[in-house]
């Protein structure tokens, strides 16, 4: 099985000329159809070109490039992560991307599951997307001044999380996530919040306390030119430990403006990853859990820069204008990131969308960790809905403490091996992996099988 622009094809495995593929799989529609004549010549052209692949696997390209770049650019990249620094190897150029694979300048092909870190839910590059953007950018890029798509957007959202009343866009995620943190202090008119070790919730300095993800990967405990006076009003409890949570309202009685709904603080759900992926509604709606506020992200701009922060009428009515507390960006609710975020979410609204995301998502996750019991290496990990994450560790995994325990030198090798194999995943222990609609059943199998190549020989 291969893939042109996210369509695969399957062949027999010893094609004569007389002979033509059986049939075309279309993973938007999730259904085959007998193929054209002209379809022979490119299932040959594709057999010997991942032939040669597999052959010639090299970064040669790749490598000059990012020795160039890291004189340009700190470390070579715009975002640590993408240094691969815990997985031992230099990054890869990405060229392009399209449906479930990406393609670097070496000419490397791979079956990508970071999605551009989870907004590419319904595949790289989409047509109509890509069709919606073309025209919305014959309008022009960005206004700095309101567009009906933002409205479009907005309707949308507001219908699909059943807390959300009004929202507010932003360019990023770091930027919801400090636009909810100021809200809630101005609303509760208390200092302090309570996070989780490990999470990430951005780059603001009131977050970068035990943030895990990036942080983690990169080895920074916490980082250099965050003051002491902008995290002292951060207090951070363990995942799972319900005890300890109640410990800190204690401790701080009347003072804590965020996580739970009891003494007067609010509940804060940060889906700017996650948003989206366990269901249209959210994971409130997956859970039965209803927060106060909410952060968006990625999803929602199908893949453009985009954030968004939302609650009750009451609470978000003390955004600026409307209220006091302030908060402004000059590409907020840019046409493009609407327009883009509009088609997606039409996308997600279509039946079986989650149910097929859920099933190929747990084949994937129990054949890579089936594949680990075979060839005798501790790993545990788990599933939900369009999501996945794995360690190489004897597990279970119930907070970031025990997610350390990984062997991450033993990740690191597997990923080497993977992206000789042509998977991507996420460089690093830490971070989550993602499926799309575009992933087929026979990504999923190579990926596995794949896997177990490389377990049995790390």
């Amino acid at each position: 099985m291969a893939a042109v622009n996210g369509v695969g094809i399957s062949w027999p495995s010893k094609l004569t000329k007389t002979q033509t593929p059986k049939w075309v799989f279309s993973p938007s529609h999730r259904r085959c159809t007998p193929p054209s004549p002209s379809s022979q010549s490119a299932a040959i052209r594709m057999t010997a070109s991942v032939d040669e692949k597999k052959k010639t696997f090299t970064l040669q390209k790749s490598e000059q490039a990012f020795t160039k770049a890291k004189e340009l650019m700190p470390g070579g990249v715009n975002s640590p992560v993408r240094a691969f620094k815990s997985v031992g190897r230099q990054p890869i150029i990405i060229d392009s991307v399209k449906g479930s694979r990406m393609r670097d300048i070496d000419g490397n092909e791979y079956i990508d599951y970071v999605g551009s870190w989870g907004p590419a839910i319904i595949g790289h590059a989409d047509d109509e997307v890509l069709a919606a953007l073309a025209e919305t950018m014959k309008k022009g890029t960005s206004f700095g001044a309101p567009c009906l798509l933002e409205n479009t957007l907005a309707e949308m959202v507001i219908s699909a999380v059943p807390s959300i009343e009004m929202v507010r866009f932003v360019n990023s995620g770091t930027e919801a996530c400090m636009g909810v943190l100021r809200l809630a202090r101005a609303f509760t008119g208390r200092p302090k919040i309570i996070k989780f070790e490990g999470c990430y919730h951005g780059h603001a300095d009131a977050f970068l306390v035990k943030a895990g993800s990036g942080v983690a990967t990169l080895g920074l405990p916490d980082s250099p030119g965050v003051p002491k006076a902008a995290t002292i009003d951060t207090l951070t409890a363990p995942y799972n430990d319900i005890s300890a949570i109640e410990t800190l309202f204690k401790e701080h009685k009347d003072e804590v403006a965020a996580i739970t709904k009891e003494n007067g603080a609010l509940l804060i759900f940060d889906k700017v990853m996650t948003g989206f992926r366990l269901a249209y509604g959210g994971a409130q709606e997956y859970f039965g859990i209803t927060p106060d506020l909410t952060t968006l992200g990625k999803i929602i701009g199908g893949g453009l820069p985009v954030g968004a922060y939302g609650g009750s009428r009451d609470i978000m009515e003390m955004v600026a204008p409307a209220g006091p507390m302030y908060q402004a960006g000059t590409l907020s609710g840019n046409p493009l990131a609407m327009t883009a975020g509009i088609h997606t979410l039409k996308r997600l609204q279509k039946p079986g969308t989650y149910e097929y995301l859920d099933k190929i998502t747990g084949e994937l996750t129990r054949g890579i960790l089936d594949a680990g019991k075979k060839t005798g290496h501790a790993m545990c990990g788990g599933y939900i809905r369009g999501m996945f994450g794995f360690f190489f560790a004897e597990g279970p995994v119930y907070n970031f403490s025990d997610a350390k325990k990984s062997d991450t030198e033993k990740f690191g090798r597997f990923y080497r091996g993977m992206l000789e194999e042509g998977v991507y995943f996420a460089p690093s222990q830490f971070e989550a992996g993602f499926t799309s609609l575009a992933h087929t059943q026979q990504d999923i199998q190579r990926t596995v099988a794949a896997a177990e190549k490389v377990l049995k020989q790390i």
